[in-house]
Formats: C-alpha cells, structure tokens, sequence
C-alpha cells in the first residue's frame, strides 16, 4: 500500500517559504528613461510573473510610480515625462532625486540600489538632457544603461559611441528582451538579458542578492548557484565540524532543519510552489504519516544507498551519514527546482505526476555518490541535466 504524505510537512515547507520571502532584504530599481523605450517590455521579460503588467502600481509622485507585487521582494520605481517639453523634464528631474534622497535617509532596505537608464537603440541618439540626467543619477545610485530593441550593428555602434562619453556608468548593455519577429520564417532571438542580471547581481548590496535572484527570471543557473552556496553553508554550520552522532530513535530532529533548508531553497528560487508540487517531492523521499519527513522512514530506507554507510550500528546514526542524507537532499531539490523554474520561464510548466519521480531518482543517484555538490553553472548545464529516466520516454511524458 502507497504510504500517505504527511500534509503538516507540506504546509510547514509552504508556510516557511513564504516567511523567507517576506523576510528578504527587498531589492529597490529605478526605471529612467522616456516613454516608448521598451521599460515595461524589458521588465516583463526580466523579472517573473509580468510583473510590469501584474503588480499594482501607485503614484509616488507626478511622474513616479511604484511598482510591487506581493510575495516578489521587489520595488521597481517607473519614471515618465522625460520625453515632454524643459519645464517638465527640471519637475521630472526634481521628483527624481527627492526620492532617491527620501528613500536613502529611511534606510539601506528602502534605498534605491540600481538605476536601469533605457534608451532605445533603434533611434542612435541621446540628448543632452539625458546624458545631464545619467551623469545626475550615478552621482546617487549605480546606473545601467539598457539600450533596448538593439538590432544590427548600429546598435553595437552606438553602444561604443554613449561609451565614448565616458559617462560614470557601471555598463552600457546591449539588449533584445524578447524575440523580434520580422517574418513567419525569421526572428531575431532575445538576448542581453543575462548579461543585465549578472551584472546587476554583482553591484547590487549583499542584503538585498536573495531577493534579486527570487525576483529574476533570466538566469536559472545563478539562482542554483546560490542556493547551493547558501544550503553548504547552511548544512556546516547545522551538523559543525564534528558532525555529533544522532540516536535513531531522534532521527526526527533532522526534520525541522530540513523543512528550513527546502523552505529557503524554495524562497531563493522564487518558482510558484504550491501545495501539489511540495507533495510531490516530499513523497518522492520518504514523507509519510506515520513517520517523519527525512527522519525515521528515510534512515531505515535510504540508508542502504550511501556507499560505506552500512546498517545502524548501537542504534545511532553518524552525523556524516546525517549530514550526507541532508546535502543529498538539497542538492537534488536544487537540481529539481532548476528544472522546474526553467519549465515555468519557458512557459511549460514540467507535468506534476512525474515530478515525485524526478525527484526520487535524483536523490537515489546523489545518496549513490555520497552527497556530492553538483555543480550546476550555466542554462545547458541544466539542459544536458534533464533527467532521463530509465524508460525511453523524457521524464516530463511519462505517465504514471
């Protein structure tokens, strides 16, 4: 008889997924640049759920908004009227800084920590008004500058050309957020997007990196990066260096630190999760009713796989074995939650009757290898990582 899912470990992982979120240190944009530039477009395209299109907007000022959606750690501030005539810029301009000055005093969490200036490559020209206003803001903020819609080599060209300013801007980014279609047959790929991310991460406040990465959409691998990084780290310092041996019979103390480890993972991945796809890895490894999530069931069961581990000798389980289960744990959810995250970018969201599989296959071939980290470094690293279960068809066609 097929074991039950213990639902309070479901919920537990749901529930401290949301508090890590909410706990995150928010990262704050700053949108600049004139209208019909491509800012909602670019926006859509880099960070999740549309969220130019799906977040509530409210007017800060005249010529600001502010632009957020509940459970993304995001604040994106929109500027508009740049376009319009001098009288108007100098408001605009005004509205602008005062902000940044407002948000700055209430604190590093409300502060402004990035500038995206967009200007549309297609037009090959930037006023004199606007490089004043780039040379203002890096004054205050990091800027970016997006020179979206870049097609050709005259966007490449002018690209070289704002560089040739020498305006005292962290990059000047060529892009193409989503593809442009020019007939039936041709279309020109989406691309600069990565580049924007990584080096937004790079410059952004320690603090406020989790956040950005659960907002991001564009780069998966980055966002298995960290969590790998965080969940070594994490695991360390849970077990310390000595690794303290664990009586069976409290086998079920792992739980509550593993419910934290998927639970944040879950937050710095930033996938819609919910109920049905945590069941789903959860009985992927051992989470029943009548026993403990990675505690009892998963020692008794698992532990045959881990080279050298052999049976519980004195009724106590090592803490390398401990702590190897729990690296195996993390770093198939992280392999797992990759492919998920890449199904849900791409708008194919991977079939939940295989996930438990999925999941059940990667922790077996980790717990084999004995808990090793796997690096996962790029977007066809995660492709080439595509589980191919044992049947001919790929995991995502098999039906239960």
């Amino acid at each position: 008889m097929k074991k039950q899912t213990d639902f309070s470990v479901v919920e537990e992982i749901l529930h401290k997924t949301k508090e890590e979120v909410a706990n995150m240190h928010p990262i704050n944009i700053l949108l600049a640049g004139k209208t019909g530039v491509g800012k909602s477009t670019l926006i859509n395209n880099v960070f999740r759920e549309r969220l130019a299109a799906t977040g509530v907007g409210k007017p800060v000022t005249q010529h600001l908004r502010r632009i957020s959606k509940e459970h993304i750690p995001i604040v994106l501030y929109d500027t508009k009227g740049l376009e319009l005539k001098e009288e108007t810029q100098q408001t605009v301009k005004k509205e602008i800084f005062d902000t940044i000055k407002k948000r700055k005093e209430l604190g590093v969490k409300e502060a402004i920590h990035v500038a995206y200036y967009c200007i549309n490559a297609n037009s090959s020209r930037i006023e004199q008004m606007e490089i004043d206003m780039i040379r203002e803001l890096s004054a205050h903020v990091p800027v970016i500058i997006v020179l979206t819609q870049s097609m050709g080599e005259p966007a490449k060209e002018f690209k070289s050309y704002i560089e040739n300013l020498n305006l005292n801007v962290v990059s000047v980014i060529n892009v193409m957020a989503e593809d442009f279609r020019i007939t039936d047959e041709l279309s020109i790929p989406a691309f600069g997007l990565n580049e924007l991310i990584q080096t937004t991460f790079e410059i952004i406040p320690e603090e406020t990196k989790e956040a950005f990465n659960n907002a991001q959409q564009v780069d998966i691998a980055l966002k298995a990066k960290s969590a790998r990084n965080w969940a070594v780290k994490y695991i360390v310092s849970s077990f310390g260096i000595g690794f303290v041996p664990i009586p069976f019979s409290d086998a079920s103390l792992l739980v509550p630190m593993q419910i934290g480890l998927l639970a944040h993972i879950t937050a710095i991945f930033g996938i819609s999760m919910d109920k049905a796809t945590i069941t789903s890895l959860v009985a992927a490894i051992g989470g029943t009713g009548g026993a403990t999530f990675a505690g009892r069931y998963i020692v008794s069961n698992i532990v045959k796989f881990i080279p050298g581990a052999g049976t519980i000798a004195g009724g106590i389980i090592s803490g390398t074995t401990a702590s190897m289960m729990t690296t195996a744990l993390a770093m198939s959810y992280i392999e797992v939650l990759a492919v998920i995250a890449k199904g849900e970018k791409d708008g194919k969201y991977p079939d939940l009757k295989n996930i438990e599989t999925l999941m059940r296959e990667k922790f077996e071939e980790r717990l084999k290898k004995g808990g090793k980290e796997k690096s996962i470094d790029s977007l066809s690293d995660i492709q080439t990582e595509d589980p191919q279960p044992k049947s001919k068809k790929k995991w995502w066609q098999r039906k239960k």
